[in-house]
């Protein structure tokens, strides 16, 4: 058996290096591609570590089973599915093979020199390095287009960040072909220019250093260092535990001496750093519990310079060219796990985060300001943080929401991003269509962020708010070029109404629950077409009770009901550009939204709406059943005002409140006032 996608098949993978970090690396890749017979082979000489390997993963299975994440029995065959061995000839037929040994140049010219040797010619060498240039590592390689690395974050089962980072003979379709893999198997994959450190490590170890300096120039103990760090940037754990946990005291002192040539003069072992691992302790952090006291005068002197050196060693990776704003505020945010530095400069000003950095830079030697920061400073703006992606392929331009952590929930900027890219496409002759997808395979689009929808203070503003995203949604509609949504995951509340504003619409195969409008478990009805839309689309019946009882339905349902055009087994993507290419010279004409009034059947589906709000459906209704008799036009603003009106009642304050304090899975005590 293989996994066959994009163009390429894998068979076998191949992980060399049973240590820290590589067994978790073949946990990801088997519980993801076990379902396809692709077996996962982990290679290390020496036995012990393989052991331990087979233990660690053994283990993190068997919880992942208690807790009901994966059954037992998948949980059993993902373990089985890997295999921990001595033995290079096991990898011998491997198509893909990630080494993940030692940070050491001779020992990855000995690993990948033994694999060329062995390997298929097609086969992908990978190197999860962390810090090593891949023209350093693979300059003894025959074919250096096969090879890049792929850096994975601790865990690498469960953290999605990786970067992939290609050398400068890697086959460009390579990077394409990886990029699209990761995000398959559900990672969030950003390209970074090859560069010691790439752009995550230099952070990282470049926050530790920040901090340790505050601690020898006596502003505060490790303990109040590491917990002012913690607080400032929003961490799980401070800089001084996370080296800890890792045990990453030597690697960081050999990276910043290494950065200290190869970035700029200010990265350096600090002193204290350099002693610890000489002791071979540990740091003295707060123990499980423990308060850490420090003054309000301590957290400034320490929170300033090291929010200083954050905001200057982020804008000089950009400047750099090696990565951008929006990747980099993602790697922040689902990688590192900390505060993103663009929106912490936003929110301050980015005159107020120049001055941090150019008074960390005067206090630090050899630390740059880049002229990017000085630059947006100077302009008055705030920085933009792209959340929304268009890339075209041909005359087919594809556009994708991009926020993870939140399943692409919408919100203000995705709308005002989306809409800036839509109007591009409108005017740009290239483009005959386009494709709008969300980012990974969980999640086309979520639904609206929550917090949006709570900052609604009144009905004229809630309609408001209604009015300008519906208005983005009437351009996609109404574009004049065909707009396929490859819906890649669930569409929930706005993703659904954001998807029937398309010309067609297509899904992943399989998904149980794929399509809701959830709006009345919240307390409020839909409020970017779904009233109006749906029931144009799929008739009255169906739309009546899929609006009213706010239970989802099923990939397989939606294709019954007519709401997508297909169900798509393999690559969604190409088989969106086929829909795309297909439309535009007229082999196929999905149905179009009626614009005019819609017939009203004499009587409607009974539905048993349980604990949800009788005030909140009987505006519902009159939405579904009043648009239905005007224009879609009509419609949509009759839909903006009802949504409006769900503020004078007690149970949209009370549906809200308990979404974000239980989340969906509780429901809301409603009055049904």
């Amino acid at each position: 058996m293989a996994f066959t996608m994009f163009g390429r098949s894998i068979h076998k993978i191949g992980v060399i290096g049973s240590g820290n970090i590589g067994p978790d690396i073949a946990l990801h890749f088997s519980q993801n591609l076990y379902v396809y017979g692709v077996p996962v082979v982990i290679v290390d000489i020496i036995q012990a570590a393989l052991e331990a390997g087979s233990k660690k993963a053994e283990s993190k299975m068997a919880k992942a089973a208690e807790k009901g994440i994966f059954k037992k029995e998948v949980a059993d065959a993902i373990f089985k599915n890997m295999l921990f061995t001595t033995d290079y000839g096991k990898i011998a037929d491997a198509d893909f093979v990630i080494e993940a040994a030692f940070e050491r140049e001779d020992v990855k010219h000995k690993i990948f020199d033994q694999c060329q040797s062995t390997c298929p010619g097609s086969a992908i060498f990978a190197s999860n390095s962390s810090h090593m240039e891949p023209e350093v590592i693979f300059q003894k390689m025959n074919d250096k287009s096969r090879c890049l690395v792929i850096h994975y974050f601790y865990p690498a089962e469960r953290n999605i960040l990786v970067e992939i980072v290609p050398g400068k003979d890697t086959d460009p379709t390579l990077i394409e072909y990886l990029m699209k893999l990761y995000e398959f198997i559900g990672k969030a994959p950003i390209k970074v220019k090859s560069r010691y450190g790439y752009a995550v490590d230099p952070i990282f170890e470049g926050l530790f250093e920040a901090t340790a300096l505050t601690v020898e120039k006596g502003l505060a103990t490790v303990k109040q260092a590491d917990a002012i760090v913690q607080k400032a940037l929003g961490m799980g754990v401070g800089p001084f535990t996370a080296h800890n946990l890792a045990g990453g005291n030597p690697i960081t002192q050999h990276g910043l001496n290494e950065m200290h040539t190869k970035i700029m003069p200010w990265y350096q072992s600090p002193k204290i750093l350099d002693d610890q691992v000489k002791s071979g302790k540990p740091w003295e952090t707060a123990g499980k519990g423990e308060k850490v006291e420090f003054t309000p005068e301590t957290y400034e002197a320490v929170s300033s310079r090291v929010i200083g050196a954050y905001f200057g060693m982020i804008c000089e990776i950009v400047g750099s060219g090696i990565s951008n704003i929006g990747d980099l505020e993602l790697a922040m945010d689902v990688g590192l796990v900390l505060n993103t530095p663009f929106a912490m400069m936003n929110k301050m000003g980015v005159k107020k985060a120049l001055e941090l950095v150019e008074a960390y830079a005067k206090e630090n030697p050899g630390f740059k300001v880049d002229d990017l920061l000085k630059k947006q400073a100077a302009s008055g703006q705030p920085w933009k943080i792209p959340v929304v992606f268009r890339e075209d392929k041909g005359e087919v331009a594809i556009v994708k929401i991009r926020r993870p952590k939140v399943l692409n929930a919408l919100n203000g900027e995705v709308f005002e991003q989306l809409r800036e890219i839509v109007l591009d496409i409108q005017k740009d002759p290239k483009i005959k269509g386009a494709i709008l997808t969300g980012f990974g395979t969980r999640a086309f689009v979520s639904g609206a962020d929550i917090g949006m929808l709570a900052a609604q203070k009144t009905p004229e503003e809630a309609e408001a708010f209604c009015l300008k995203s519906m208005a983005v949604l009437n351009l996609i509609e109404n574009l004049g070029k065909p707009v396929v949504c490859a819906m890649n995951g669930l569409a929930f509340g706005g993703g659904n109404e954001m998807a029937m504003a398309c010309t067609a619409r297509i899904a992943t195969k399989g998904q149980k629950v794929f399509v809701s409008q959830p709006e009345p478990r919240l307390g409020i009805i839909p409020g970017n077409g779904g009233t109006q839309r749906l029931p144009r689309l799929i008739g009255m019946e169906r739309a009546w009770v899929m609006l009213r009882n706010a239970n989802p339905i099923s990939s397989t349902q939606a294709k019954e009901f007519g709401l997508i055009q297909e169900e798509v087994e393999g690559d969604l993507m190409a088989k969106a550009i086929e829909w795309v290419h297909n439309i535009i010279e007229k082999k196929v004409q999905p149905p179009a939204i009626p614009k005019g009034p819609i017939p009203i059947p004499s009587k409607l589906p009974e539905v048993d709406i349980g604990h949800l709000s009788r005030k909140i459906d009987s505006l519902l209704q009159r939405a579904a059943l009043e648009g239905a008799k005007m224009t879609l036009e009509e419609g949509l603003k009759l839909e903006a005002k009802l949504f409006g009106e769900c503020l004078l009642t007690e149970d949209m304050k009370i549906g809200i409140e308990n979404f974000l304090k239980n989340g969906a899975k509780v429901n809301a005590q409603f009055v049904h006032r």
